[in-house]
């Protein structure tokens, strides 16, 4: 047997040990403290879908309540770019318009 046939023979056989030992593991995270302020707009369901899949709600309490639209638009943005959200390019604006009426300079006082 060469080199080669048995480095192969090797691999399978380790494979199949490992395969052997595979247990399904679950883990059970503990459930969001925050959610996201229910709005009419209809940027709310759209950052239900795209934003909290990936982080907190909590987050947006984390930005300046003085932000304005300029840096949601950016965060947003950021995300899809930076991140790879899978954000489709015509939520965005309905998304940005959602966080800046409810999180930033645009929310009623």
């Amino acid at each position: 047997m060469n080199l080669k046939a048995l480095f192969a023979a090797a691999c399978a056989a380790l494979t199949l040990g490992f395969a052997e030992q595979a247990v399904t593991k679950t883990i059970q995270l503990p459930t969001d403290g925050a959610q996201l302020k229910p709005s009419s707009l209809p940027g709310y369901a759209k950052a239900q879908t795209n934003c909290v899949a990936c982080h907190s709600a909590e987050y947006m309490l984390y930005q300046p309540p003085s932000a304005p639209r300029p840096y949601w638009d950016a965060m947003v943005k950021r995300m899809k770019a930076v991140f790879k959200a899978p954000l489709d390019d015509a939520d965005m604006p309905d998304i940005v318009d959602y966080l800046t009426k409810t999180y930033g300079n645009e929310q009623p006082r």
